[in-house]
């Protein structure tokens, strides 16, 4: 194994659950050459990631994958690990001409066609991070212990994001509270209100302050949510870069979040996180480790994965959790975290 192509091109929460699976190859053959094939907008992230040596960015549009085959072959991997499942991603490893191209047997859109190895997952329900890690298995990267999500080190990006909160009046040992307000999917998405709510009750009640995160395309729902407010937050939307939102969540002392990419960065980096599931399933996607609090409503189609709602009540797997819920398992957090410290 000189060489590895690891292909995991979206999206961010998937890209973070796939960080385990890296370091496991990275411990397997220390001195093989790994690289990752991912799309642009996610480049970032995956540099920060202990174990990668090469980032493949990959454009939008079909053009934007298939200007990448040659360089992909003329590298002559020896391995090349598919961990989206989908026919694009599938035709790369196949025209890599790697001899072992190995990827879930319960791929999509006739992925599966492209393998050489087809990893067989035992439950539909495993979580994410351990489904990522059957398929490096194949190529002898087993883990014994628990799943490590292990980063580069990251000093210019800590000096970047204290710069920042010191900015907004937040300094080195100031107990804040981050919130993820948006979601990519309309069915994923808590009300606004009550995430105005939500911060509203945890400043009053000196838990704060209340730092709203998000990128550029999350500001209608964060301008939502701050109509609501009550009381003052920092709101750092479209400010924080990528490449810095692992030392920004690791500094908060909590995240409140929908289903959502940061969610999985701010477990990965050890920070508790209150989480807020609706049509997904936890078991699969929720933050991985221990420490964090999954809220649901269950009604009888969730979890339905759909990204519109078919159900008499509109997102009732969402809108029947409280605010009263979401700040009790808030308060909950930061005091065994006080605890803890």
């Amino acid at each position: 194994m000189r060489r590895i192509l690891i292909i995991k091109p979206s999206s961010l929460g998937d890209i973070m659950q796939a960080f385990p699976a890296v370091w496991a190859l990275r411990r397997r053959y220390p001195y093989s050459r790994i690289s990752w094939a991912v799309k642009r907008e996610w480049e970032d992230l995956v540099h920060l990631a202990e174990g990668v040596d090469d980032v493949i960015p990959l454009d939008r549009g079909l053009f934007g994958w298939v200007r990448q085959v040659p360089g992909i072959r003329a590298q002559e991997y020896d391995a090349v690990i598919d961990l989206q499942g989908l026919l694009r991603s599938g035709l790369l490893a196949r025209v890599s001409e790697a001899p072992i191209r190995v990827g879930f047997a319960n791929g999509r859109e006739g992925s599966p066609f492209c393998y050489t190895h087809k990893v067989r997952v035992p439950s539909p329900d495993m979580h994410a991070v351990l489904r990522y890690l059957l398929a490096v298995e194949v190529v002898g990267a087993k883990v014994d212990g628990a799943p490590e999500f292990r980063f580069r080190a990251m000093d210019r990006e800590f000096l970047d994001v204290m710069t920042l909160l010191k900015s907004h009046g937040i300094g080195i040992g100031t107990r804040w509270v981050a919130m993820q307000v948006s979601a990519r999917w309309p069915t994923k998405q808590w009300p606004p209100e009550r995430f105005a709510d939500t911060a509203n009750r945890l400043s009053r009640e000196g838990l704060g302050p209340v730092v709203l995160i998000g990128g550029p395309t999350d500001r209608p729902v964060v301008e939502q949510v701050k109509a609501g407010l009550q009381t003052p937050v920092v709101d750092l939307t479209g400010l924080v870069p990528l490449r810095c939102l692992p030392v920004l969540l690791k500094e908060a002392a909590l995240l409140v979040t929908n289903d959502s990419g940061p969610m999985h960065i701010a477990a990965a980096m050890g920070t508790p996180v209150v989480a807020l599931f609706g049509p997904t399933s936890p078991d699969r996607t929720g933050p991985f480790g221990e420490g964090h609090v999954v809220l649901t409503h269950d009604v009888a189609c969730r979890p339905c994965f759909r990204r519109e709602c078919h159900h008499t009540i509109d997102r009732e797997c969402l809108t029947a959790i409280s605010t009263t819920r979401v700040c009790e398992a808030a308060r909950q957090r930061l005091a065994l975290l006080h605890v803890s410290r």
